[in-house]
C-alpha cells in the first residue's frame, strides 16, 4: 500500500499554522488573543525630549525575550529624529543582559506611536505611549498580528523611580482595561534594593 502527502486545503493551512504558532507562544507564556490588535488612543502631544532618560519596569505582559529583573530603559537621543534604546535586566545567573536598538516615528501627527528596531535585519517593532507625564509613569503598549487570526500583546508599566503607589498602579492597569486591552496575567518586577544593589552600571 503506497501513502501519498496530504493536501490541505489552504484555510486549513492556515489554521494548521495558526495552531503551531499559538502553541510555541503558549509554551513561552505570551499572551495571545484571537482577532487583530486594539487600536488604543496614545498620549496626545507626545514629548519626545522629554521622554528621554531612565525608566525603571514595573509590571509587564509575559515576553518571550524578557527573563531576568531589575529591567531598565534608557532612552537617549542619538540624532535628529531618533531615539537610541538600551534595555537591561539582571539574570538568574547574576550576568546582566542587554541590548541596544533605535526608534522613530512613523507618523509625525502621532508622535507617541513610535517603531523600535534591535537588529538590522528584522522588522521594527511598536512602541505606543498610552500615558505619560515623563517624571512619574508610562503605560507603553505593543502589538503583533498573525494572520489576521490573533494577535500578541505587549505592555508594560514603567517609573522613573524603582516603585509606584497601589493606587497610581490601579489608574494605570485602567489606561490599559479601558482600551480593551486584557491585563489579567501582567507580572511584577523585582526591583528591589537587595537584588538590583548587584547589578553593574555597565552591562
Amino acid at each position: 500500500m503506497c501513502t501519498r502527502p496530504i493536501k490541505y486545503p489552504k484555510m486549513q493551512a492556515l489554521q494548521v499554522l495558526s495552531l503551531t504558532l499559538l502553541s510555541v507562544l503558549a509554551a513561552n507564556a505570551q499572551t495571545f488573543r484571537p482577532g487583530k490588535c486594539p487600536q488604543p488612543p496614545v498620549q496626545a502631544d507626545f514629548d519626545t525630549a522629554r521622554y528621554l532618560g531612565k525608566w525603571y519596569e514595573i509590571q509587564k505582559l509575559p515576553a518571550i525575550f524578557q527573563k531576568g529583573e531589575c529591567s531598565t530603559a534608557t532612552y537617549s537621543l542619538k540624532s535628529p529624529g531618533v531615539v537610541g534604546v538600551l534595555n537591561r535586566e539582571l539574570l538568574s545567573n547574576n550576568t546582566v543582559n542587554a541590548i541596544t536598538g533605535y526608534a522613530k516615528v512613523k507618523d509625525p501627527s502621532e508622535p507617541a506611536k513610535l517603531e523600535v528596531t534591535f537588529f538590522e535585519d528584522s522588522s521594527p517593532g511598536p512602541y505606543w505611549v498610552l500615558s505619560t507625564d515623563y517624571e512619574g509613569h508610562s503605560v507603553v503598549y505593543s502589538c503583533t498580528e498573525y494572520l489576521d487570526a490573533f494577535h500578541v500583546d505587549f505592555a508594560w508599566i514603567l517609573s522613573r523611580e524603582p516603585t509606584l503607589s497601589k493606587e497610581k498602579l490601579g489608574e494605570l492597569y485602567n489606561v490599559f482595561t479601558s482600551n480593551g486591552i486584557n491585563i489579567d496575567v501582567m507580572t511584577v518586577t523585582d526591583q528591589s534594593q537587595e537584588l538590583c544593589v548587584d547589578m553593574p552600571l555597565w552591562a
